[in-house]
């Protein structure tokens, strides 16, 4: 009953909104998933509040526009495995029906992390307590989900900026070839799952060059690895286009898939000594940070757009190597960007605004199909 309720709300709600400004009008935008179809998959990553449906607009939006989803949290450790002997798959589960009835594909995210660990994680000082978690974690949850997720992102941020390995605490009670083993344990424990390893920065050289040796290192030793994740957390101005090119080429070459993973361009001014995409990295509030807290004048808007056309036109002319792009969110206020590294701030980085209608980014990257630009 309560599907068909929800169902009706969305109709209702998609019916008097024909012939508003609203974007659910018909023929009014086109759908970034029917766009590219002929290119690559689009997806967003998606929160507890949008995978439960409680706002019908917001399903039938994301059901237009995306064939693929990420979770953004709840398939994390910290949540999924709060416990030594205790899982929490309700809120997976969600996730799988949740696609699965609007027809969308599902990037598990992510298996290892340094980061949103449970707390008796956390707490260990033991290398055998650490190593059956470890197995444990990834064998229980990776065979659950295996044929109902299309991917696994197996090992998420392991690298430094310089290319080295991160001292997580994987790493210090595990030793170096423990993203090796991860991969091992989930090939064996996901046949029916495609398995990739994520990261931010690794489209520039040096950390570039740290996962090309990382995903060999796993291919040397006869694991399975399907993908590497170019996470695209970039900022007005400064997408580096060059190196992203250079970086699709040289990871398709080692025979895997190439993706892009969570895009987002940040239109705001970061503070000094912030570096790459680590989440806990945090600056305190500060009104200069801060400059678009109203609106985003029409210039920025213009220089997002043209950010976004270069970066989807590069995207196209390697769409032979690319399976995948997704976006970290839905609209703009689902970014995470308006509360890193600074919290609180106004941003603007994705390509619909609040109210879900398209931005100029938008408009310019669906018009690099002939035939697809907004009515």
């Amino acid at each position: 009953m309560d599907k068909i309720i929800s169902f009706v709300l969305i109709v209702f709600i998609c019916c008097i909104c024909t012939g508003s400004n609203s974007p659910f009008s018909t023929g009014k935008i086109p759908s970034l998933k029917t766009v590219f179809k002929e290119d690559f998959m689009v997806g967003a990553a998606l929160n507890r509040h949008q995978i439960n449906e409680t706002d019908p607009m917001a399903t039938a939006f994301i059901s237009g526009q995306f064939n693929t989803l990420t979770p953004e949290n709840d398939m994390k450790a910290a949540l999924i495995h709060p416990e030594w002997d205790r899982y929490n798959f309700a809120e997976a589960d969600k996730i799988i029906s949740y696609a699965q009835q609007h027809h969308m594909q599902v990037n598990a995210h992510t298996l290892i992390w340094h980061s949103q660990l449970p707390a008796f994680v956390l707490q260990m000082r033991d290398k055998d307590s650490l190593h059956q978690f470890f197995k444990d974690h990834i064998s229980v949850i990776a065979s659950r989900y295996d044929g109902k997720v299309y991917s696994w992102d197996v090992v998420n941020e392991a690298l430094n900026e310089d290319g080295t390995m991160r001292k997580s605490l994987f790493l210090k009670y595990l030793g170096d070839d423990y993203v090796v083993e991860a991969f091992q344990l989930a090939g064996k424990a996901a046949t029916h799952t495609k398995l990739y390893y994520n990261d931010y920065n690794i489209e520039q050289p040096k950390k570039r060059a740290g996962a090309v040796a990382l995903i060999r290192k796993i291919q040397a030793a006869g694991t399975r690895i399907d993908g590497v994740g170019i996470q695209g957390h970039w900022h007005l101005g400064k997408v580096p286009l060059k190196e992203i090119e250079e970086s699709i080429l040289e990871f398709s070459a080692l025979g895997i898939d190439v993706m892009f993973t969570e895009l987002d361009i940040s239109v705001l001014p970061d503070p000094k000594g912030v570096e790459g995409a680590d989440v806990n990295q945090q600056k305190a509030y500060n009104s200069v940070l801060n400059p678009y807290a109203g609106s985003l004048p029409d210039s920025i808007q213009e220089q997002l757009a043209g950010d976004y056309e270069n970066l989807f036109r590069l995207f196209l002319k390697h769409k032979d190597k690319i399976s995948r792009v997704t976006f970290w969110g839905v609209n703009d206020g689902d970014s995470w960007l308006n509360n890193w590294p600074v919290p609180g701030r106004t941003n603007y980085p994705l390509l619909f605004d609040r109210q879900f209608n398209p931005k100029m980014a938008f408009n310019k990257v669906v018009a690099l199909q002939p035939g697809t630009g907004t009515k």
